[in-house]
């Protein structure tokens, strides 16, 4: 019972008075009993007024949408900590679809500054004391938003709160430029993504009571950036005892060089400086937006969201394209995942298979081609396989070995791997997500959400089987169960063993199913990266030219591609930590 502590117990108490007390600017117990009660039904009592949402899912789910955590950073808030809401009269209309924060969405600039919101859903039910999911969306950390998969079903299997979370995106959540400094470490970091996901922590310590939510039973996850995000939380001060358990479904190390990013930001607006006729070239207006000149600051504040959005979007899990999750030693530490000082909590990493084939399959080397094509041309298969195979399989490593086995002899407590193998066979599938999709990034949404979003969406008949209902189920349980308890395990489920030590003991628990029935099992294997790439080396299915054409341009630069830079001296900028 160690990670699942009764409602009002833990933190509750003096710390909530005061941090309640700060939020509001005073104290008065009518505000503080906003905290701690909940009522079934749609309306609820926030610190900062009333909000009312609604009943979904055949009336079993409550929601409640674009609930604001922090007052909108626009105007001279822009590039700032996140504020306090502003308090609202009158119950707040919470079941529209919440604001998208600033983001280019099939090549057209979207969204609002202000979007700095959660979304809440809970069973509908009086229970109280109720563990909480907090979810952190993918999209690269630019775009993406809260609504992006659908968590009502995994509230009432869960049996949970779920909260998912819109963030600054792009150069609006992460701008490290030197004119932005106000001599507040914390804005200085550049980080304010962070900075906005830990106001949003507070936020649910000081009135998830008011939706039945327990504030001492906090399991952080992500996905893909969010992620990321993720792991940068446990190496962060930032986010120290803000919550009790972590998932990170694909997501993985990775931080940015603060110093080199400065420039590579700067680059990428100097071409609106020029545009602007401040400077009359781009070098000379990236050198202007590395200066502490007073009206950079100005430039920057007076561009409009839309311009910001449309820079740095062609990154495909590159950080020499969009550096982000700056080591700028405040933030996140200078020697980033090498650090003795995580916030050591039960902690759940996933995989899949196929980790890469989304992004390969989308990349420009194969986009233009139809699925037909890709199946029934015997080159251009190939060459799809040798990108789309190794890639998956470095990827692989990198979401969930490679962490474990950096994390495992300095991180004080257990450590969960898990890896879907589940899409790969054409009989339950089918030819097409078997041959060019299979377990792909975000595999595991169908399994946890219990419902075909996301890119499963455009399957949905490969999961109307048993055996995908079975593995769904098995799943959510050990979901349900790591987020009451902080251990994944309970009665009728395999074994799911945690990381003993990075060279031997269990490994990772692989996810699968035939038609009829989940199959599960506790793995111990091990897969060198160096491995990867002497396969790679010794793969004739394809000619070298190809291959090195391939090596050079769809893996080159990626998250995973750091010893497949460097092993295969890949002309590319690295700013990321290894």
């Amino acid at each position: 019972m160690l990670y699942r502590n009764p409602a009002g117990s833990g933190r509750n108490g003096l710390r909530r008075i005061a941090l309640v007390a700060a939020l509001i600017g005073s104290w008065s117990p009518a505000a503080f009993a906003a905290d701690a009660t909940y009522q079934a039904g749609v309306a609820q009592q926030t610190l900062y007024g009333e909000v009312d949402g609604a009943e979904t899912n055949d009336g079993a789910t409550l929601f409640w949408r674009g609930v604001p955590y922090a007052a909108a950073p626009v105007g001279a808030l822009r590039w700032k900590a996140p504020q306090k809401p502003v308090a609202w009269t009158g119950p707040l209309d919470a079941t529209g679809d919440a604001s998208l924060c600033p983001q280019m969405t099939g090549g057209k600039a979207v969204g609002s500054e202000d979007c700095l919101t959660l979304d809440i859903s809970r069973p509908n039910t009086d229970e109280t004391g109720l563990p909480v999911l907090f979810y952190i969306h993918g999209g690269n950390n630019q775009g993406g938003n809260s609504g992006t998969v659908d968590f009502e079903q995994l509230a009432v299997n869960a049996d949970a709160v779920v909260v998912a979370v819109n963030y600054r995106l792009g150069l609006l959540g992460f701008n490290n430029l030197p004119a932005l400094k106000t001599g507040n470490p914390q804005e200085d970091s550049g980080n304010y993504t962070l900075l906005d996901l830990a106001r949003a922590l507070d936020w649910i310590d000081a009135n998830i009571g008011a939706f039945g939510g327990n504030a001492d039973n906090i399991t952080v996850s992500g996905f893909s950036a969010g992620g990321r995000d993720v792991m940068a939380m446990l190496i962060s001060p930032l986010f120290h005892d803000k919550f009790q358990k972590a998932i990170s479904f694909s997501g993985g190390m990775t931080l940015a060089d603060a110093e080199e990013s400065t420039g590579l930001v700067a680059d990428a607006i100097a071409p609106l400086v020029v545009e602007a006729g401040i400077k009359p070239d781009d070098e000379t207006a990236r050198q202007w937006l590395m200066s502490t000149d007073p009206a950079v600051k100005d430039f920057l504040y007076d561009l409009p969201d839309d311009r910001l959005a449309g820079l740095m979007t062609n990154a495909g899990i590159r950080m020499a394209v969009f550096p982000h999750l700056y080591n700028d030693g405040v933030v996140l530490p200078k020697e980033g995942f090498e650090t003795d000082s995580y916030n050591a909590v039960p902690l759940m990493m996933t995989t899949g298979t196929s980790e890469f084939s989304l992004f390969a399959r989308f990349d420009p080397e194969f986009a233009a081609a139809s699925d037909a094509d890709l199946i029934d041309d015997s080159d251009l298969n190939a060459r799809y396989k040798f990108a789309e195979g190794y890639g998956s399989k470095l990827y692989e490593i990198f979401n969930a070995q490679d962490s474990a086995r950096e994390m495992i002899d300095r991180y004080d407590a257990p450590i969960y791997t898990a890896r879907f193998a589940w899409g790969e066979d054409p009989q339950i599938v089918g030819d097409t997500m078997a041959d060019l999709y299979g377990s792909f990034h975000g595999i595991w949404i169908p399994f946890a959400a219990d419902n075909t979003s996301g890119f499963a969406a455009q399957f949905p008949e490969a999961f109307d089987n048993a055996g995908a209902r079975d593995l769904a189920a098995k799943f959510g349980t050990y979901l349900r169960n790591f987020m009451w308890e902080g251990d994944p395990n309970g009665d009728g489920l395999t074994a799911w063993n945690p990381w003993q030590s990075a060279d031997s003991g269990p490994t990772q628990l692989i996810l699968n199913a035939d038609m009829e029935k989940a199959d599960i099992r506790m793995s111990d294997e091990r897969t060198p990266y160096e491995d990867v790439l002497k396969a790679m080396d010794a793969d004739d299915t394809i000619s070298a030219e190809a291959k090195r054409h391939l090596i050079e341009t769809v893996l080159d630069g990626r998250w995973f591609s750091f010893g497949l830079d460097r092993h295969y001296d890949n002309n590319n900028t690295w700013v990321g930590v290894e």
